[in-house]
């Protein structure tokens, strides 16, 4: 599994990294960038999701991996590292490692929760091509003060998908969105809106994966 590192200190590193997705969950839409250890070349994520998964994965998880997105030797290295199970069906999955265009229909039906457990819900862990400031898609909602704006590429899908969210609250779907090294999140709670006249596709900042 040399090919995949994990921390050079698994506790704290975890830890660190744990705090810095909570820290983008409370201020959804706000840019974070990881300190994350390398993946190999031939890669379908980046390092910040790669953390992610190591920070969040553990034997009591469930996770489902998107077609495509296991390049690399990817299930051996969460196997090996993280200990998480893997599973074919995307409704009994704690986290869902997908890229916008899973979302397009026919999309993957997720967990959503329900009125009384909106805790018991799949989190997205979303690979994008570009994730940076900009105009395309307006936040709102708590851990807002206004308005916050992001330019995800081409994430219509996802977009509608999370906007859905909306009219399910509580239920619904949290994402946390990378870029190579870079994340935000979009808990279930946000507002989401596009400009339609400003989306379009930019490279993304950071190291693509």
């Amino acid at each position: 599994m040399m090919r995949w590192p994990a921390f050079s200190d698994p506790v704290h590193d975890g830890q660190r990294h744990f705090r810095r997705v909570l820290a983008a969950m409370a201020e959804p839409g706000t840019l974070h960038v990881a300190a994350a250890p390398a993946v190999p070349e031939d890669a379908a994520i980046g390092p910040a999701l790669w953390a992610t998964l190591l920070s969040l994965c553990d034997l009591d998880t469930r996770l489902w991996i998107a077609p495509g997105l296991e390049a690399g030797g990817l299930t051996g290295a969460l196997s090996f590292h993280t200990g998480c199970r893997l599973t074919a069906a995307p409704e009994d999955a704690d986290f869902a490692l997908v890229t916008p265009g899973t979302l397009a229909e026919p999309a993957p039906l997720f967990a959503e929760g329900s009125d009384a457990y909106p805790d018991r819900s799949t989190t997205l862990l979303v690979v994008l091509e570009a994730l940076a400031e900009g105009d395309a898609w307006r936040l709102a909602g708590p851990g807002i003060p206004d308005t916050r704006g992001l330019d995800l590429g081409e994430a219509g899908p996802l977009m509608t998908r999370l906007a859905a969210n909306r009219a399910r609250f509580p239920r619904g779907l949290d994402a946390i969105l990378t870029c190579g090294e870079r994340l935000a999140a979009m808990p279930r709670s946000t507002r989401i809106e596009a400009n339609v006249a400003d989306i379009r596709q930019e490279e993304c900042p950071c190291t693509s994966q």
